[in-house]
């Protein structure tokens, strides 16, 4: 049986690092970083798909897979608005929320 009351301590922490999050964003708010050609251009093929079908019923992992495909998507849009091609790179302000998104995609 699960522990019901540390699910209450859970969304408590939940809350306490959302406040802090709220900090960090006033105190850093954009990211300046350098991607590779290939990625950024991966980027950019994410944002321009269309997905046309719709969504069935979806297991956490498939969740968190889309959940993330949507991050690369959202950082392609910003590259494609505003990034700046320097030879075999692009350099692109983040958000800081997309920057830590693609952080913990690779851990």
């Amino acid at each position: 049986m699960v522990d019901q009351e540390q699910y209450v301590r859970y969304r408590e922490d939940s809350k306490v690092l959302a406040a802090i999050g709220e900090h960090v964003e006033t105190q850093v708010g954009r990211v300046t970083v350098r991607l590779p050609r290939a990625v950024a251009e991966a980027a950019v093929d994410a944002w321009e798909r269309d997905e046309l079908s719709g969504l069935a019923p979806e297991s956490h992992e498939q969740y968190m897979v889309r959940d993330r495909a949507a991050e690369l998507a959202f950082i392609g849009l910003a590259i494609s608005q505003h990034g700046r091609w320097e030879g075999e790179e692009v350099v692109i302000d983040l958000d800081v929320a997309s920057a830590g998104a693609a952080l913990r995609a690779s851990q």
